[in-house]
């Protein structure tokens, strides 16, 4: 097994380590994804269970994670815990998928989405504000705002641990705050709008809005397949929960407080999309018209370019709420994007000191941390928001993820038998029967998946799979690991 490296610096606290946990899940797809699991659910009822099993499938997930992140509290976390239960190739498929797509794919998305709506405030940020041509690549100034915001972020996790977890605290402080303010404004602000007394009337009346075919009600097994579509949205709404355990060399006294990180940070972000989503559908119709004359008749499923959270304050604030809106996400996504930063290097590392990036990427700056696998990560970041193909990548990896989230449940049940002297201070809640639970959820999902939306599948398990032979050519040509 991997040893904690003692030349990175424990500096993260349990604070800290929720604050790494909530900052890294809250991005802005809680403000968004809403409207397209209303199209595909149709009803108020179904929207919130979406929402519901989302949040049942984090925190136990984060409950199952806490067994594996007490045994084995080393930098790269799953990276280890997949590596130690299966074989070196699994691990490195995970350390493959998370720097290619994974993990760099949703640098470069937030901080789309953090130049995106900086333009709400900046007209001269635009798609459509071309600065220069690269041959057949257009660089507009929403890429230059991205590409600047990782750049910083990236240069500033390299300056020590101590400065990138200050700024996650700081932000992800106020954007749970602020969350909350949104919830009691919607609590109290909102009476006589009489938009929950719409929704009530057609509660548990799923439906789908095909653009063909227009509406067609939902019952049984289909019903099932649009639960487990919509679900792709909120799941990945909710990911990157699992990064604390990346830097779990750099916690202080990991074996308490990653398992604690993980289980509290992930029970408040839930609760507070179960809430956001409950205030949704207090202020808007969850059944509207793309073609509605305003933000009532649009409804949460065709809010304005699904901005849903927005649609939701303009009844409150009316024309100051695109600005209101603009400024939470822009301080959401800003930190978001450095809890990403932060911890995802350390799987980079993890892997260089194994032999399987790298060697450079395996060491150290005078600042304690892997400032050469922040460096990395910041350039294929960059490289992808140039490339605009981020998106993409994101959707086909998303099966990616969940087979990842599975096979590592699995692996308790492995290292259970396979180590059963390990020490483990922590151990998964229910076990076996709650992380059962889990793995059959998700591979239900995944089927689901298969059979619905190959197209998002299939490119996904080709990222994979191309990693093997990479990995066996990396072995066959890589220097020995670094000695622990």
């Amino acid at each position: 097994m991997q040893s904690e490296n003692h030349l990175l610096k424990k500096r993260v606290n349990l604070f800290d380590g929720i604050s790494i946990v909530a900052g890294s899940m809250i991005g802005s797809g809680i403000f968004i994804v809403s409207a397209d699991i209303a199209r595909s659910v149709g009803s108020p009822g179904w929207l919130m269970i979406v929402w519901l099993i989302t949040g049942i499938i984090t925190i136990t997930g984060a409950l199952s994670y806490g067994e594996l992140a007490s045994m084995m509290p080393a930098v790269g976390g799953q990276y280890v815990y997949l590596k130690e239960a299966y074989h070196p190739l699994i691990g490195f498929l995970f350390g493959w998928t998370t720097f290619l797509v994974i993990e760099c794919g949703s640098i470069a998305a937030v901080a789309v989405a953090f130049a995106k709506f900086s333009g709400v405030l900046l007209p001269w940020i635009s798609d459509k504000n071309i600065l220069m041509q690269i041959g057949p690549l257009n660089v507009n100034s929403t890429m230059v705002i991205a590409i600047l915001m990782i750049a910083f972020l990236s240069w500033l996790n390299t300056r020590g641990i101590v400065t990138g977890k200050t700024v996650q605290n700081i932000f992800s402080s106020t954007k749970v705050i602020a969350l909350l303010g949104f919830i009691f404004i919607g609590f109290v602000a909102t009476r006589g709008i009489g938009s929950f007394e719409v929704n009530k009337e057609v509660f548990w009346e799923a439906s789908r809005v095909d653009p063909e075919n227009g509406v067609i009600p939902l019952a049984g097994f289909a019903l099932l397949a649009a639960i487990g579509t919509a679900l792709v949205g909120s799941l990945f709404s909710s990911d990157a929960w699992y990064n604390v355990t990346f830097i779990s060399g750099e916690v202080i006294n990991p074996k308490r407080n990653v398992p604690l990180s993980l289980a509290f940070g992930t029970m408040i972000v839930s609760v507070v999309y179960l809430l956001t989503n409950f205030i949704y559908i207090k202020i808007l119709p969850l059944v509207g018209s793309p073609d509605g004359a305003d933000v009532l008749s649009r409804g949460i499923q065709f809010a304005t370019d699904d901005r849903v959270a927005t649609s939701a304050m303009s009844v409150v604030f009316g024309d100051y709420a695109a600005v209101i809106m603009a400024l939470f996400i822009m301080i959401s996504t800003f930190g978001c994007n450095n809890g990403l930063i932060l911890t995802g290097a350390r799987v980079y590392y993890a892997m260089a000191r194994d032999g399987l990036f790298f060697k450079k990427v395996g060491e150290v700056n005078k600042h304690g941390v892997p400032g050469l696998a922040i460096t990395v990560q910041g350039i294929w970041s960059i490289l992808l928001c140039l490339s605009g193909t981020y998106s993409d990548l994101l959707d086909y990896v998303i099966f990616a993820v969940l087979i990842f989230f599975t096979l590592t449940i699995i692996a308790i049940f492995i290292l259970r038998v396979k180590r059963p002297d390990y020490p483990r201070p922590y151990k998964a809640l229910g076990y076996p029967v709650i992380p059962a639970i889990y793995i059959l959820t998700t591979l239900t999902i995944m089927v689901i998946l298969l059979i619905f939306k190959p197209t998002y599948t299939v490119p996904g398990l080709i990222i994979v799979f191309l990693g093997i032979p990479v990995y066996f050519l990396w072995k066959k040509h890589s220097p020995k690991p670094v000695e622990k």
